[in-house]
């Protein structure tokens, strides 16, 4: 199934008040910018992808080159996509701080270097400090955008491999509690996973944050329109016999314009063996990584760890992801 835009799933607060262009829906302008535009049906199409890839790999992108134009940091998210790329038989052109080693810095607009860019590749991945900034440049990008992470919006490949990860570990979406912890006002992959989890039956979430980091509106409207249950609350741990997905996240300190507020609120959360000892033997704990001290690292011996299983799972969800882009 070629990967396309869900007309009705567009509209959000970044896109309220700007919608896209009528080329954003064209076939060949394939952009990937939010979880929102993905169906059930395409996330089942891509799952079986990567079921097989895990199996297969075959060299399907040759003579392709990505380039990945990252102004934030990032480990996981860029070697995963340039190792799914080099497996896929494509190349890749990359920079690993564009904030600071590219035109960025001499003052140039995240549009003219996508402009640039794209005369050199055939798929852009982008990350950048700015919500909204991988929207704006897909309305002007002749290549495709994928949205590797754009501030505090959205993180829409994340989303894709954590949805994975559950269904690969508990054998479903549907019918599931899910426990997320953390900085929810800021974590993009929090957003992201909440959308997308919108669209599976009887799910069940409990957001888990100290009150200056409450999940925000849009993602609670979005929940309620799609009749998905949900509460809020402080306790971390009576939560934990209760979820099937426990999704922890760390407090970001790059998120905070009060620093004071960061040091108050930055050891919320301490997960350890003891608390987890509490939780469901089946149930399994993630993390979008990096961690700080959110889960204590005695945790990764215990079988509901499953942190660096997502890593695995994220090759195989972004080298499906590509190769739907590129073969309709």
């Amino acid at each position: 199934m070629a990967l396309a835009v869900a007309h009705n799933e567009t509209s959000s607060v970044l896109l309220k008040k700007e919608r896209p262009r009528r080329s954003f829906f064209k076939k060949n302008m394939r952009h990937v910018i939010q979880s929102q535009q993905f169906t059930r049906s395409l996330l089942e199409s891509l799952f079986k992808t990567a079921d097989l890839l895990e199996e297969r790999v075959e060299p399907c992108l040759n003579g392709k080159i990505m380039a990945t134009l990252f102004y934030e940091p990032s480990t996981r998210t860029r070697f995963s996509f340039e190792s799914a790329m080099l497996r896929l038989g494509g190349n890749i052109l990359t920079t690993e701080n564009a904030r600071e080693f590219s035109s960025a810095a001499k003052g140039e607009t995240i549009e003219d270097t996508i402009r640039v860019t794209a005369n050199y590749t055939d798929l852009i991945v982008l990350r950048h400090h700015e919500e909204g900034a991988a929207h704006r440049a897909s309305l002007i990008s002749p290549v495709p955008v994928i949205n590797a992470g754009d501030g505090k919006g959205q993180h829409p490949t994340q989303a894709l491999l954590d949805l994975y990860t559950i269904q690969r570990e508990l054998g479903t979406a549907d019918n599931i509690t899910v426990g997320m912890v953390g900085d929810l006002k800021h974590g993009r992959t929090i957003r992201s996973l909440s959308y997308l989890l919108g669209k599976y039956s009887k799910i069940n979430i409990i957001y888990i944050s100290p009150e200056a980091l409450r999940i925000e509106s849009d993602i609670t409207d979005y929940l309620k329109r799609h009749n998905v249950s949900y509460r809020e609350q402080k306790d971390l741990e009576s939560a934990l016999p209760l979820v099937d997905v426990l999704y922890v996240t760390r407090i970001q300190k790059e998120r905070f314009s009060d620093q004071a507020l960061y040091e108050k609120l930055k050891n919320s959360y301490h997960l350890t063996p003891t608390l987890a000892q509490k939780m469901k033997k089946q149930a399994i704990i993630m993390h979008p990584l990096p961690r700080l001290d959110e889960i204590d690292s005695t945790v990764d011996n215990l079988p509901q760890a499953t942190y660096f299983k997502q890593a695995h799972y994220g090759l195989l969800v972004r080298m499906a992801l590509l190769k739907n882009i590129f073969h309709q």
